[in-house]
């Protein structure tokens, strides 16, 4: 059964599908060693396993067989079935941000003898025109960074424009977020403030003053908005937290400013008119988890709060759609397990691709260190028990795919939701996305948003 018929049955046939699988099994345990030479089937089995929810460990064997025949046999393919199969070892469909493998599936399309050219050179059309509309949005997003005049005075930070506009990119490419082509620009510079730059007394300060919007009563931010500082760091007759952000560097001060300002900026866009005041708590609030640093203890089940993911969830929900407050707050409580489970992902992804880094650098423990430490077990072991970890985080996630929306807003929330996990995948897959330019990430932009396909 090919994965993408599978895949829209799953939510109403299970229990065919179950049978479907079992075709496949000898007896009660093993699978069929007659399928081992049948490597197409292979592979759609293996993909076909990564659409398990919880229980279903039929499909947990599946995993293992069909993994385990791929695995012997690709030395010996070669052509179409090879590429095919080294793309489902290094990660399944379902975990692939589908417009970053577009070119891919193109390129695999045209070495089929059965081709049909005129559909062929209209996918080709297609990506060219969408990839056009990219790069004029990634023009826009920077002139207003440029603009903005952020990085002029926080030399510390990682200046990653192209990367964070590609995580937006990949969270949504049938919508434009543009609020999250903005977010993304700034968890970066934040997340330097707190890792590479601050004491602890300036970031408990810093904190407090993001804290201090997300309760202030709307009222306070409309007059906040005429009495901020500039860029310039100098302060007129600020209201709220005056004092507080005195204390803090230039360069802090900089940085709250300009993260007010596209908090504000955002909320108006997405409020508009007379609703953009109540929005703005609700986007301050967000931001007020960035700065959470778990004990060691802590760390499995705190990770996720320090992750960007409740803080994209966040913005993307009001970003979605014409939703009243009360909706949005409503989407988001219904979906808090999906929010929690795709910021594990984030984070176990960000550890498994930046710890041996950071644990050369000396900073605070990962997940993979934790477990060493915890368990007693060498790295490689460790890194395997967080590998599980997200397979199982994805079973939780799987649920929420193939569900019934009421909405189109709906869907396209939980579609971005559940990209942002993918787009973690695949910015760490081969080590740190965002820390090193010139690895996998760079290759990723250039085919994503620079080079078109070529047209026959």
């Amino acid at each position: 059964m090919k994965l993408d018929a599978y895949k829209p049955l799953k939510a109403h046939v299970s229990l065919f599908l179950d049978d479907e699988l079992r075709r496949f099994k000898e007896g009660s345990i093993l699978f069929n060693r007659s399928n081992y030479e049948d490597v197409e089937a292979m592979i759609e089995l293996l993909e076909a396993s990564h659409l398990a929810l919880e229980g279903e460990n039929i499909l947990h064997e599946a995993k293992a067989f069909s993994t385990g025949i791929l695995r012997k046999r690709v030395s010996s393919l070669d052509g179409r079935l090879f590429k095919r199969t080294v793309h489902a070892l290094e990660l399944p469909l379902h975990w692939r941000v589908q417009w970053f493998d577009i070119k891919w599936q193109i390129s695999l399309y045209e070495q089929r003898e059965d081709k049909q050219s005129n559909l062929l050179e209209l996918a080709k059309l297609n990506l060219n025109t969408v990839q056009a509309t990219h790069q004029r949005d990634l023009r826009e997003i920077s002139r207003w960074w440029r603009d903005l005049g952020l990085m002029e005075h926080v030399d510390f930070t990682r200046n990653r424009l192209v990367e964070s506009f590609l995580c937006a990119l990949g969270l949504s490419q049938e919508t434009r977020l543009s609020s999250l082509e903005e977010l993304e620009c700034f968890i970066l510079v934040i997340d330097d403030v707190y890792d590479l730059y601050g004491s602890l007394e300036e970031l408990e300060c810093f904190t407090s003053a993001i804290t201090r919007l997300s309760t202030m009563p709307p009222n306070l931010f409309l007059s906040s908005l005429f009495s901020l500082f500039s860029l310039t760091g100098k302060s007129d007759a600020s209201r709220w937290d005056s004092e507080q952000i005195q204390q803090l560097p230039e360069c802090m001060k900089v940085c709250f400013q300009a993260l007010d300002d596209v908090i504000h900026e955002i909320a108006y866009d997405i409020g508009k008119d007379e609703d953009w005041h109540r929005v703005l708590p609700h986007l301050a609030k967000a931001w007020d988890n960035m700065g959470y640093t778990p004990s060691l203890e802590e760390y499995l089940s705190n990770a996720w709060t320090s992750s960007s993911g409740p803080l994209i969830m966040s913005h993307a929900s009001f970003s979605v759609g014409h939703m009243n407050l009360e909706d949005v707050a409503d989407l988001l409580e219904r979906n808090k397990d999906l929010i929690y489970n795709v910021s594990m992902i984030i984070r176990l992804c960000n550890d498994l691709g930046t710890s041996t880094a950071e644990r050369d650098r000396g900073d605070a423990p990962s997940s993979v260190v934790c477990y060493r430490r915890e368990a007693n077990v060498p790295e490689d072991v460790a890194r395997k028990h967080i590998k599980e970890l997200i397979n199982q985080a994805w079973k939780s996630i799987n649920a929420h795919c193939f569900g019934n929306f009421e909405t189109p807003f709906v869907r396209t929330f939980i579609d971005a939701t559940v990209n942002a996990a993918r787009v973690a995948h695949m910015l760490y897959q081969l080590g740190d996305g965002f820390g090193v330019q010139d690895g996998d990430i760079r290759r990723q932009i250039l085919s994503a948003v620079i080079h078109p396909v070529a047209l026959n």
